[in-house]
């Protein structure tokens, strides 16, 4: 793998260390296949270096590949050289990073730049949860959308519409990880099932108010603070949650300002992944997102429903 010095700390430095696309091959190379290059096809290991092209051939199934198959970064036309440097700016940035002003900074349109982003958010998705949470448990869930102030449609026939928002749970670990995803509606089916799929039974349960989080009782260590009164009683409170609630609703109003339901959980993601390492350095955070975009895929045409990019 080809070095050119110390490996990066800032997104500047990142920018100079991977302007070399046979840099950004081997680094992309060595944290997929650490053991050596595998063919993505058949698994095997005997496989060749065709270094005038940039790829491999796999000397069973003889098939050519190069580091970008399956990935995020397959069949696109950027090259790594801008992909590394967007997966260290979104991955670092604690308000994220608009596809316009991606766009400006990597030199490409405003629409591929969405569609970068939305590769690596699916990259930062956490795949699957080991274990349940175990201990002190925060659990509470939040809307995100526009103000009802603005909904155009608020007021048919002088009744109040009903403004759309995405309903978000959350789950939160007292000094350790955070777990939130889309749920169809904040009901009780939905937000019981949340908690009873991620948190383990006899865990102490802190929520708010809300009618449903009673249920819960008899499986957990339940109590709640009604914010009608009270938002923290001893270590009775959901104030970590709030925390994250205020850092997701940031990046949405302050940089993504209105994005569609079908693409929040995706933001959702992005926030999760940046405040569960939260205690890394930004290249431990940049590494540890590449290493997810092994595995996953996203075309223009399942992202839009449309035509191709």
């Amino acid at each position: 793998m080809k070095r050119p010095g110390p490996f990066p700390r800032t997104l500047l430095e990142a920018i100079k260390y991977f302007s070399d696309l046979d840099v950004c091959r081997g680094f992309l190379a060595h944290l997929r296949w650490p053991d050596g290059i595998a063919c993505p096809s058949c698994g095997s290991f005997d496989t060749s270096d065709m270094p005038t092209r940039k790829m491999w051939r796999c000397r069973l199934c003889r098939r050519q590949f190069s580091v970008k198959v399956g990935t995020i970064f397959e069949d696109s036309p950027i090259g790594l050289d801008k992909w590394l440097p967007a997966v260290w700016a979104l991955s670092s940035a604690k308000n994220g990073v608009s596809s316009h002003e991606l766009g400006r900074s990597i030199g490409v349109t405003q629409k591929t730049a969405w569609f970068m982003l939305q590769r690596i958010r699916l990259a930062m998705q956490t795949k699957g949860f080991q274990a349940p949470l175990v201990g002190t448990i925060e659990a509470d869930e939040t809307f995100i959308g526009g103000k009802v102030a603005n909904n155009p449609t608020r007021k048919r026939g002088g009744k109040t519409g009903q403004w759309e928002k995405t309903p978000v749970m959350g789950l939160l670990k007292r000094g350790g990880e955070v777990r939130a995803f889309v749920i169809p509606e904040a009901k009780p089916p939905h937000m019981i099932g949340g908690v009873r799929e991620h948190v383990a039974e006899g865990s102490n349960l802190c929520t708010d108010g809300h009618t449903a989080y009673r249920l819960l009782d008899v499986d957990y260590n339940h109590q709640f603070v009604d914010h009608l009164k009270e938002y923290v009683r001893g270590q009775v409170h959901v104030n970590g949650l709030e925390n994250f609630w205020c850092l997701l609703k940031r990046s949405i109003k302050g940089t993504y300002i209105k994005p569609e339901p079908a693409h929040i959980s995706r933001y959702v993601d992005e926030q999760v992944f940046r405040f569960n390492s939260r205690s890394k350095t930004d290249a431990d955070r940049f590494t540890a997102a590449v290493a997810r975009v092994s595995g996953v895929r996203l075309t223009w045409l399942e992202l839009t429903g449309r035509i191709k990019l």
